[in-house]
């Protein structure tokens, strides 16, 4: 059987070792995790000149694709969601990337493409439906980088289901957090601390799920992190299946 095509934008890197210049990558671990799922892994290219990507363009080349996967990376420009400062702890924002991705995420909606979106990911849905960002979560106690910690899960979210957990403990590394929710979006799990961690959109054309922590570092292991990209999947060749 085909696998599922699954769109994944690179992200833009200044080096890679096996490379001599600057690169387009994604994560070695979340391309296994989509692989595992049954899926084919597709990383596509970022075009947005400055920072602007044309609606129908993308729409277009998203259209081919079963599913679409948007992955973590560096922050959101703030003004994206309409913050007039910069806070000092934002890194690694590229214009290009972030008109690219928003303009994906938008599409994939509007078109109900399967749609998994993680970390920097599930910021850009929350920018795209009109939310807003806590551009810094501020303080220890609010430490949310290179740490795994217990979420609680909505069991009837598409996160819940696709997880079949009501309580996971997750990777998290990010400093940033849902501050206002986009149109529709719904919290779905929440860290002990109180930062929304996965999110739901009960409206969705097609299937979704954002998640703010990084399943694929633990897929390998956890069946509950895996799930999320079996859904995806599972998703994706039903859409396939449809069309």
């Amino acid at each position: 059987m085909t696998r599922p095509l699954i769109a994944i934008p690179a992200r833009f890197s200044a080096s890679a070792s096996a490379l001599r210049y600057a690169a387009e990558v994604n994560a070695r671990a979340l391309v296994e995790a989509v692989w595992r799922a049954g899926g084919e892994p597709a990383t596509i290219h970022p075009h947005a000149p400055a920072g602007t990507a044309d609606p129908r363009q993308v729409a277009d080349r998203i259209a081919r694709f079963d599913g679409v996967l948007l992955p973590g990376g560096g922050d959101l420009a703030p003004h994206r969601y309409g913050a007039a400062e910069v806070h000092a702890s934002v890194y690694d924002v590229d214009d290009e990337q972030d008109g690219f991705d928003l303009e994906v995420a938008r599409q994939a909606l509007e078109a109900g493409i399967p749609l998994l979106a993680i970390c920097r990911g599930l910021q850009v849905v929350n920018t795209v439906l009109g939310g807003t960002l806590h551009q810094d979560m501020g303080g220890p106690e609010y430490e949310h980088r290179h740490l795994r910690h217990p979420v609680s899960i909505a069991a009837a979210s598409k996160v819940g289901r696709a997880t079949g957990a009501d309580k996971a403990e997750v990777s998290c590394y990010h400093h940033q957090r849902v501050a206002r929710l986009g149109v529709g979006l719904r919290p779905c799990a929440r860290a002990q601390d109180g930062t929304v961690e996965a999110l739901d959109l009960p409206g969705a054309r097609g299937w979704f799920a954002a998640v703010q922590w990084h399943p694929e570092d633990t897929a390998e292991h956890d069946r509950t992190q895996q799930g999320l990209f079996n859904a995806l999947v599972r998703a994706g060749r039903a859409r396939k299946h449809r069309s």
